[in-house]
């Protein structure tokens, strides 16, 4: 009997049922007319990274000392043995990553995208393992023109010449590394391209007297100035190409709003058997001293069919920001009783080259680079607000190995850095010194989406 039922209602059941799984009566905001483009949509994209590395030695980082800078210096014990002469293992994914490429409806005449992207890296060592901000940026882009406005790599960093390390570092201590919020717009003249862009600092902050901290910039009024020229030829048929830019960058720093002067030391005295402390008098004084520096960048890449040579150089002033040696230091003492002084930059000076081939399943490469402290153009009293300021240079040598499967990677790396301590002269000039190496051992494994 219910077997009947069932079968004299199965017509009707299946009526019911067929038209809610036609996808063609499915809202237009979820299933677009085959000839209609949608308005907007976003792309996900990123990947699950695992680092494991050895150094030799122990090291100057970041993040639990996955991102390198260099080794650290010679630190003898009592009976004079090396205590930073130990190695040290890791194991981490803090670099796995999430962007979404945004696309949407033409504004002002122009075609508009977006771009989100972010990691597990965190902003600061206490917050390692954290979802931190990478990129955040809108595009328009006319037909020769192109605006962008957010955060993403700064101007002297070129994703067209840039160092493809498997380490994390990028090539940092050799190559500017930043990420900056900032109004750019590039105009291209055929195979020339010209871009202007005012800047402002947040992760990637120029140090001084309270520490790494963007407001030196905020408070000297005026965005960080760059000026990048490019010229760049492809050929789409032999994958071949050619590039050289170069370009110059301007930056005020604001160290201190104001000076503290002692007006009269602190006192405990004794009355009555009793201890009676006397705070110290302080005097603050209002202060407008600023540092000026200037940098300049120059890159070139050729790309053959199967080898792809790339080479970068910099110099500069006060480069701390830019992840590499250098800042500035105080000159002179230009009011004792009001506690104002006048700052010199400390200049620095890099090179890099890198060779890589260009296959698609297994690839190789090899990276080098060069950095010196060039100190100060005139003598300086202290204190120093830079990085490495004992060092008098440094240098680099990677070679890489990378094996492909489709969305699977291999990639190991043997990254040999070395840098040289020693004293430090009236001009911030580093002598005597002697080199200090460490040697990374390096496997990322990654997974691709």
């Amino acid at each position: 009997m219910t077997g009947k039922i069932f079968a004299a209602l199965l017509p009707m059941l299946m009526h019911v049922l067929l038209p809610a799984q036609n996808p063609s009566l499915k809202p237009a905001a979820e299933e677009p007319a085959k000839d209609k483009k949608p308005l907007f949509g976003v792309t996900f994209s990123g990947y699950v990274k695992t680092d494991i590395l050895y150094d030799t030695r122990q090291i100057v980082g970041a993040r639990d000392n996955q991102f390198l800078f260099y080794p650290e210096p010679v630190k003898k014990d009592a009976d004079g043995k090396d205590i930073n002469a130990r190695g040290a293992f890791n194991m981490l994914n803090i670099q796995s990553r999430l962007a979404g490429t945004l696309s949407g409806p033409d504004a002002l005449g122009a075609k508009t995208s977006g771009f989100l992207e972010a990691e597990f890296f965190g902003n600061i060592n206490q917050n390692i393992n954290t979802f931190r901000l990478r990129h955040a940026y809108v595009k328009l882009n006319w037909p020769t023109t192109e605006l962008v406005v957010g955060q993403t790599w700064h101007p002297m960093f070129s994703l067209d010449c840039f160092p493809n390390t498997v380490s994390f570092n990028t090539g940092v201590m050799f190559t500017v590394f930043s990420r900056n919020p900032q109004i750019r717009i590039t105009h291209s003249f055929g195979n020339f391209s010209v871009s202007v862009a005012a800047i402002s600092q947040i992760d990637f902050t120029s140090n001084g007297p309270d520490g790494a901290n963007a407001k030196y910039l905020r408070n000297a009024r005026i965005p960080e100035l760059d000026l990048q020229l490019q010229y760049q030829t492809k050929n789409p048929v032999t994958g071949t190409g050619f590039l050289i830019g170069a370009g110059i960058d301007y930056l005020v720093l604001l160290p201190r709003l104001s000076s503290d002067v002692v007006v009269k030391k602190a006192l405990d005295t004794v009355i009555n058997n009793v201890v009676v402390h006397q705070p110290a008098v302080i005097a603050t004084y209002k202060t407008n001293a600023t540092i000026h520096a200037l940098s300049w960048n120059l890159m070139a890449k050729l790309t053959l069919r199967k080898l792809t040579f790339k080479i970068g150089g910099f110099y500069g002033e006060n480069s701390y920001g830019f992840s590499l040696l250098g800042g500035y230091a105080v000159k002179k003492i230009t009011d004792p009783g009001k506690g104002f002084v006048e700052y010199a930059n400390l200049r620095t000076c890099t090179a890099w080259g890198e060779i890589s081939t260009n296959g698609t399943v297994w690839q190789a490469g090899v990276f080098g680079g060069f950095s010196r402290n060039l100190g100060a153009a005139s003598e300086i009293t202290g204190p120093s607000y830079a990085r490495g300021a004992d060092i008098d240079y440094l240098y680099r040598f990677s070679p890489r190995l990378i094996r492909n499967f489709n969305k699977f990677r291999l990639a190991t790396e043997l990254e040999y850095t070395v840098a040289a301590y020693g004293k430090i002269n009236e001009k911030g000039y580093v002598y005597q010194s002697k080199e200090v190496g460490n040697l990374r051992f390096l496997l990322g494994v990654y997974y691709f989406f």
